[in-house]
C-alpha cells in the first residue's frame, strides 16, 4: 500500500510539474503586403519634410523574431535636402516580429532603414506593431489595420546640412491608409 501511495505521490507531482510550466505556445501565422505610409513627427526645417510611403511584404511564422520585409517599393512625398531629390531607390531594408494572439491580435515589432548613397540614413527602432487577423491554427492569417508607432534618428552623410535628429522624434506608420489613429 505504501508503495502505491508513493508511485501516486510521484505520478501526481509530474503532472503538476508538467502542466504548470509549460507555456501555451502560439500556432497561428500572419502576414501582410501593401502599402504602409509613414509620418514623422519632431523634425524641424529640412527633417520635416521626410514622410513616406512604402510597400513591403512578409510572413511571420508563429511569432519567429525579425523575419526580413521584402520592399518591391519606396518613395518619399518630399525628401527636402537630407536626401538626393528624384533618388526614390534608396536602399530600404527592413524586419518584422508578429504575434498573433488566439483573439486574433497582433503585436509586434517592425524596423526599417533607408540609406541614401551619400550615407544619409533614417532608421526606426523602437517600434510597436499592432493590428488584427483572421488567421487560425490551420489557414495563414492576413493582417488588417496595422499600425507602427516608435521613433526614428537620422544620420545626415557627406556633404548633407540642415538634416539632424530632432529631441524627441517620433513616427506613425498606417496600413493602406494616410492617416490612422495610435493604439
Amino acid at each position: 500500500m505504501k508503495k502505491l501511495a508513493v508511485l501516486m505521490g510521484l505520478a501526481l507531482l509530474l503532472l503538476w510539474n508538467g502542466c504548470g510550466n509549460s507555456a501555451p505556445t502560439n500556432n497561428i501565422t500572419t502576414s501582410t503586403s501593401g502599402y504602409w505610409e509613414a509620418t514623422l513627427f519632431g523634425g524641424t526645417g529640412q527633417t520635416s519634410l521626410m514622410d513616406f510611403v512604402v510597400q513591403f511584404s512578409v510572413t511571420d511564422t508563429t511569432g519567429q523574431p525579425n523575419q526580413p520585409l521584402s520592399i518591391t517599393g519606396f518613395s518619399f512625398f518630399n525628401a527636402g535636402q537630407c536626401f538626393t531629390p528624384g533618388e526614390d531607390q534608396q536602399l530600404v531594408s527592413g524586419t518584422a516580429t508578429l504575434t498573433t494572439a488566439s483573439t486574433g491580435d497582433v503585436t509586434g515589432t517592425l524596423n526599417l532603414s533607408i540609406a541614401a548613397p551619400n550615407g544619409t540614413q533614417l532608421a526606426f527602432t523602437n517600434t510597436s506593431l499592432t493590428g488584427t487577423s483572421n488567421g487560425t491554427t490551420t489557414t495563414t492569417g492576413t493582417l488588417s489595420g496595422g499600425v507602427v508607432v516608435g521613433n526614428w534618428t537620422l544620420t545626415p552623410g557627406t556633404g548633407v546640412t540642415g538634416c539632424s535628429t530632432p529631441a524627441n522624434p517620433t513616427f506613425i506608420m498606417c496600413q493602406g491608409a494616410a492617416t490612422c489613429t495610435a493604439p
